[in-house]
C-alpha cells in the first residue's frame, strides 16, 4: 500500500537513501539526509521521515529524542506502516515486546503482506511463546514466499511446537520430496534428523526406525543415527537388533556407561550373576575401559563384591588415580559395602608399610612384583577420604598428615585436608589449607576457585575477591568482572556470606545480579531464532526453546531466590532504621569526648564518601563514553539502562513482601516439586495474613513430604493464627473462607483437638529425628513455657543417644545459646561438653571461641580498620587478639596444639 503522505521524486529518492544508510549503519549520513527533507517547509512534519530520523537517533544512543521524533511522525501519519514498524522497533530495543507486537499488528493493517514486518512479528511471537500467533504469522510468510527453505521450516516448526505432529510431519515430507539433490550436505542431514525427532515425539517409533534405515545414508551424524536406532529398537522390544548397535557404540566409546546399560538391557540380562559375567567378558574385550570394571560393583554383593572391588582398588591404587574415592562414593550408600572397602584398604595400608605388597599372599609369591612407592601414598589418600566421609575426622587427619609427610608437593592432599577440617567444623583451618594448596600451583583455576569458595564460606569476602583476581581481567575490579562473566557460583556464595554477616543490602545486590543474569540469558535467545533457522540446527534450537522455558528451575536461581526471600522476610520483621536516625540516636547517648571523636570520624567518612562518589562518577562517564563508542561501531539499538543496584537502597525496600513474591513466583511455577518453595510461600503469606494462600502452600508442601519438620512447625503456627482470627471481632474471617478451611481442617491437623496435642503427637512419631526435635522443642516452649525443661531434655537426648550430624548438633546448640528458652547456662554447659566429646575439632563447641560470632567458626571484629579477630577463652579470663593473617596461617591456640601433637604420631590401625 503506498504512503498516505507521498513525497515528490526528489525527496522520495532522499528517503530511500535514508533507508539504505540505516541498513549500512551510516547513521550520521542518514541524519543529514533526513535534515534535507525536513528543512523543506512543505515536509517539516512528514511522518515517515520523522520516524526514520528517530530510529537513526536511537541507534546513536539518543533515546529521548528518538521517541519524540517517532511519536511525532506517528501522530502526523497514523496510516503509515513505516511509522508503526519503526515504533515497534523502538519498543523492541527497550525489551517491551508486548507493545512492539501491538505496533507490528497495526503496521500490518496498512501493509498486510510486508515480509519484513511479518518476520519481525514472528520473532517476537516465538520469543514471547505466543505459539498460536506464531503459527498464523509463519503461515502468512509461507504463502508469500513458498520457494524459500526458511518458510517451510518455520511453518513446520510452528505446528511441532504446538504439538500438532501430524501436520508438521506432512509439511516436512512435502518439502523434502520437492528437493532434488545430488549430494547431501550438513543442513539436509540435520533436517532429516529433525524430521525423525518429530516422528518420535508423535509416538510413531516404528515409522521413526524405518525412516532412519531409509535415510541413514544421507545423514552425516552417524553417532546420532546409531543412538536413535538403538533406543528405538529397545522401545519396540527388538532386542536382537539393538545388541549389534550397542556393541558398535561401545567399540566407538568404551567409557560411556549408558551404552553398557543399554547393551545389558538388549541382551535381556537381569540376574546379577549373569550381568557380572557379561561385564567380565567386556573387561577382556576392552581391557582399558574403566566403565567395564566399575559398573559390576553396583550389582555385586557379598564375596563377589569383595573380589571385584579388591581388583578395582588394587589396579587404581597402583596406577595412582586421584578421583578413585569420588568414583566409588556412590557405593557408600550400602553399609555392608562400606565395611568391605574399609577393611580391604586398611589391610593394604598395613601390608604396604610392613612388606611393600597389598597382601601377605602377594609377599609370599615370588612371581608378584613389589608395589610402587606411590601405592602407599594413594592408599593413605583414599583412607583419609574414606574416614572423612564417615565423619571420623581425627582418623582422616592422621592419614592425610602422613600422606603429606610422604609427598609434601601433591596438591590434592592439601585440598583434602581442607575438606576434612571443613566437615569437622573448622572453616578457618580449612581455608588455611586450601590457600596452601593454591599457592603450590597458582595457575590452576580449579584450585583457585575452590580456595575462593572456602574463603566465602568463612565470610572472608575481600580475600576471596583477591584470590579470584588472579584470573580476572586487568584494570577492572574482580567483583565487577565476575559479574560480567556471569560467575554465579561466586555471586551465590557471596550473597550467603553477606547474609550471615547481616549485610542485607549487599546480599540482596548479589541476588538481584543473579536474577539479571537469568533475564539476560532469556533475552539472548532472541539472536538464535533466525540463526538456527538459517543454519538448520533445528534439534538444538528446539532444545534451547524448551530449556529457556524452565531456565529458572536451575539450582543457582533457586539458591539466590531463597537467599533474597529470607533477607526480605528479615527486613519485614525487623526493618532497618534510616541512617540519619541511627546517627542522631548515637549522638544523644554519647559523652562529650566520644562525641568529638565521632564528629571527626563522620567528617572523615563524609570526605571519603565524596571522593568515592567523585571517582564513581568519573568511572561512569568513562563507561558511558566507551558504550557509546561501541554502539556507534556496532550499530545496535541501545539496550535499556537497568537501575543501579545500591545496597543501602535495597536494604530499605518500601514493601519487602512484594519484593519477596517477585522471587517466589518463578519458583512456584518451575520448582513446585521442592518443598522449600511452598514453605517460603507460607512464610510470606503468613506475614500478609492471607489464610487461603497459607492453606494452599501447606497443602502443596504436604503432598511432597507430609512428615517434614518445618512443615509441622508451619501447620502449628497456622493453627494458632487461625484460632486467633476466629476469636477476633475486629478481623473477622469471611464465611466462604471459613467453609474452605473447615473442609481441610480435619486432614491438616490430623484430628488433634489443639496445637499442643498436635505437637506432642508429632514428637511421639518422630522422636529419633533431630530436625523434628528441633522444631518440636521450639513449638513446645512457645505454646507452654512451663515445659521448658522437657523441650531442652528432648534436644539433649537426641544428641546423646544418636550419631547426629555436626550441622544439626550445631543448630540445636545455637538455639540453646540464643536464649530462646531464656537463661539456661547449666543445660548449655552440659550440652556443650557432650558435643565437645562427640565433635572434638568443631570450633563452635570449643572453649576457645571467636566473638562476636558471625559463623560457626570465626568472627571478624567490627573494627574494620585494624582487621582483627578477638579470641577469648571461656575457661579463664585470658583474651588474645589475633590479626587475620595470624588466625589464617598461624597456630590455633590450645585446640590446635592438642590436635597437632596427636597427629605427629602418625596413623595407627588395629589389626582386624
Amino acid at each position: 500500500m503506498p504512503s498516505s503522505d507521498p513525497l515528490p521524486p526528489k525527496e522520495s529518492a532522499l528517503f530511500r537513501k535514508i533507508l539504505k544508510c540505516y541498513e549500512m549503519k551510516q547513521y550520521k549520513n542518514g541524519l543529514k539526509l533526513a535534515k534535507q527533507i525536513l528543512s523543506n517547509p512543505k515536509f517539516t512534519e512528514h511522518g515517515e521521515t520523522l520516524a526514520m530520523k528517530g530510529l537513526t537517533l536511537n541507534c546513536l544512543g539518543r533515546k529521548d529524542e528518538a521517541y519524540e521524533h517517532v511519536r511525532r511522525g506517528l501522530r502526523n501519519d497514523l496510516k503509515s506502516h513505516v511509522c508503526w514498524h519503526v515504533y515497534g522497533l523502538l519498543q523492541r530495543s527497550d525489551k517491551k515486546y508486548d507493545e512492539a507486537i501491538k505496533c507490528y499488528r497495526n503496521a500490518l493493517k496498512w501493509e498486510k503482506d510486508n515480509i519484513q514486518i511479518l518476520r519481525d512479528l514472528s520473532l517476537l511471537q516465538i520469543q514471547m511463546r505466543d505459539l498460536e500467533g506464531y503459527r498464523e504469522t509463519r503461515h502468512q510468510l509461507f504463502k508469500l514466499r513458498p520457494s524459500q527453505h526458511a518458510s517451510w521450516i518455520g511453518f513446520a516448526m510452528s505446528y511441532h511446537l504446538l504439538g500438532d505432529y501430524e501436520t508438521a510431519m506432512n509439511i516436512l515430507e512435502t518439502f523434502l520430496s520437492s528437493q532434488t539433490m545430488d549430494t547431501f550436505d550438513y543442513k539436509h542431514s540435520e533436517l532429516l534428523l529433525y524430521q525423525n525427532n518429530v516422528i518420535q515425539e508423535a509416538g510413531n517409533y516404528e515409522q521413526a526406525l524405518q525412516h532412519l534405515k531409509d535415510c541413514g545414508a544421507q545423514i552425516l551424524d552417524k553417532l546420532a543415527v546409531q543412538e536413535s536406532m538403538g533406543a528405538l529398537c529397545l522401545k519396540l522390544e527388538r532386542h536382537e537388533e539393538a545388541v549389534p548397535i550397542y556393541k558398535e557404540l561401545i567399540e566407538r566409546n568404551p567409557d560411556n556407561t549408558e551404552y553398557y546399560r543399554k547393551l545389558m538391557e538388549a541382551r535381556k540380562l537381569s540376574d546379577s550373576n549373569e550381568l557380572i559375567e557379561a561385564y567380565r567378558a567386556m573387561q577382556e574385550e576392552y581391557p582399558q575401559s574403566f566403565c567395564a570394571r566399575r559398573l559390576p560393583l553396583d550389582i555385586a554383593t557379598g564375596d563377589t563384591f569383595k573380589t571385584l572391588v579388591d581388583e578395582h582398588l588394587r589396579r587404581n591404587l597402583r596406577k595412582g588415580v586421584p578421583p578413585l574415592f569420588v568414583n566409588l562414593r556412590s557405593l557408600y550408600r550400602d553399609a555392608e559395602k562400606v565395611k568391605i572397602i574399609g577393611k580391604l584398604v586398611e589391610c593394604y595400608y598395613q601390608n604396604l608399610i610392613s612388606s611393600g605388597y597389598f597382601s601377605a599372599e602377594d609377599a609370599a609369591n615370588a612371581d608378584v612384583r613389589k608395589e610402587p612407592a606411590s601405592a602407599l601414598l594413594w592408599t593413605m589418600y583414599y583412607l583419609a577420604q574414606h574416614y572423612d566421609y564417615l565423619r571420623e575426622s581425627e582418623k582422616a587427619l592422621d592419614f592425610i598428615n602422613a600422606a603429606i609427610e610422604h609427598t609434601p608437593t601433591l596438591i590434592e592432599l592439601f585440598v583434602t585436608k581442607g575438606r576434612i577440617y571443613k566437615h569437622a567444623g573448622d572453616v578457618l583451618e580449612a581455608v588455611k589449607w586450601l590457600d596452601e594448596a593454591q599457592s603450590l600451583d597458582t595457575a590452576d583455576r580449579y584450585i583457585n576457585s575452590k580456595c575462593a569458595k572456602y574463603m566465602l564460606r568463612a565470610n572472608q569476602i575481600k580475600e576471596a575477591e583477591e584470590i579470584c583476581a588472579k584470573f580476572t581481567r586487568e584494570g577492572v575490579s574482580a567483583m565487577e568482572n565476575l559479574n560480567e562473566m556471569q560467575c554465579m557460583w561466586f555471586q551465590t556464595e557471596c550473597a550467603l556470606a553477606y547474609q550471615r554477616l547481616e549485610k542485607w543490602g549487599d546480599a540482596l545486590k548479589k541476588c538481584h545480579e543473579i536474577d539479571r543474569h537469568f533475564s539476560e540469558i532469556i533475552e539472548d535467545q532472541f539472536d538464535f531464532h533466525t540463526y538456527c533457522m538459517r543454519k538448520m540446527t533445528l534439534r538444538s534450537y528446539v532444545g534451547l526453546l524448551r530449556l529457556e522455558d524452565v531456565l529458572r528451575r536451575h539450582p543457582f536461581y533457586f539458591k539466590a531466590a531463597k537467599c533474597a526471600i529470607e533477607v526480605y522476610l528479615r527486613l519485614f520483621d525487623k526493618p532497618l532504621a534510616a541512617e540519619s536516625a541511627v546517627e542522631e540516636l548515637d549522638i544523644e547517648n554519647l559523652p562529650a569526648p566520644e562525641l568529638k571523636k565521632l564528629r571527626n570520624k563522620q567528617r572523615k567518612a563524609q570526605k571519603k564518601k565524596a571522593e568515592q562518589e567523585n571517582a564513581q562518577s568519573k568511572e561512569n562517564q568513562k563507561k558511558e563514553q566507551h558504550s557509546k563508542k561501541q554502539l556507534y561501531q556496532d550499530g545496535d539499538p541501545e539496550a535499556p539502562q537497568l537501575d543501579e543496584l545500591i545496597p543501602e537502597k535495597l536494604a530499605r525496600p518500601e514493601d519487602p513482601l512484594e519484593k519477596a513474591i517477585e522471587f517466589l513466583k518463578p519458583l512456584q511455577q518451575l520448582a513446585k516439586d521442592n518443598i522449600e518453595t511452598h514453605l517460603m510461600a507460607f512464610e510470606i503469606y503468613l506475614r500478609r495474613n492471607k489464610l487461603l494462600l497459607m492453606l494452599q502452600s501447606l497443602k502443596r508442601a504436604r503432598k511432597i513430604d507430609p512428615n517434614n519438620a518445618i512443615l509441622h512447625s508451619c501447620i502449628v503456627r497456622f493453627y494458632r493464627v487461625l484460632e486467633q482470627r476466629l476469636a477476633s471481632t475486629d478481623n473477622v474471617v469471611d464465611p466462604s473462607v471459613r467453609i474452605v478451611i473447615d473442609r481441610e481442617r480435619e486432614n491438616l491437623f490430623r484430628g488433634q483437638p489443639d496445637a499442643i496435642a498436635l505437637n506432642d503427637a508429632y514428637l511421639k512419631a518422630n522422636r529419633d529425628s533431630s530436625d523434628a526435635v528441633y522444631e518440636v522443642a521450639k513449638i513446645m516452649y512457645t505454646l507452654d513455657e512451663k515445659r521448658r525443661d522437657e523441650a531442652i531434655t528432648a534436644m539433649a537426648n537426641i544428641v546423646s543417644n544418636q550419631k547426629v550430624p555436626l550441622e544439626k548438633a550445631t543448630k540445636l546448640y545455637l538455639l540453646l545459646k540464643s536464649e530462646y528458652f531464656g537463661q539456661c547456662d547449666k543445660e548449655l554447659k552440659t550440652f556443650k561438653q557432650m558435643c565437645q566429646k562427640r565433635y572434638p575439632l568443631a570450633v563452635v563447641f570449643a572453649d576457645v571461641t571467636a566473638t562476636p560470632i558471625t559463623t560457626l567458626t570465626t568472627t571478624q571484629s567490627s573494627n574494620a580498620d585494624n582487621n582483627q579477630t578477638t579470641v577469648t577463652d571461656s575457661g579463664s579470663s585470658r583474651c588474645v587478639v589475633m590479626t587475620t593473617s595470624e588466625q589464617t596461617f598461624g597456630k590455633q591456640p590450645a585446640l590446635a596444639d592438642k590436635t597437632s601433637k596427636k597427629q605427629k604420631n602418625g596413623p595407627e590401625i588395629k589389626a582386624n
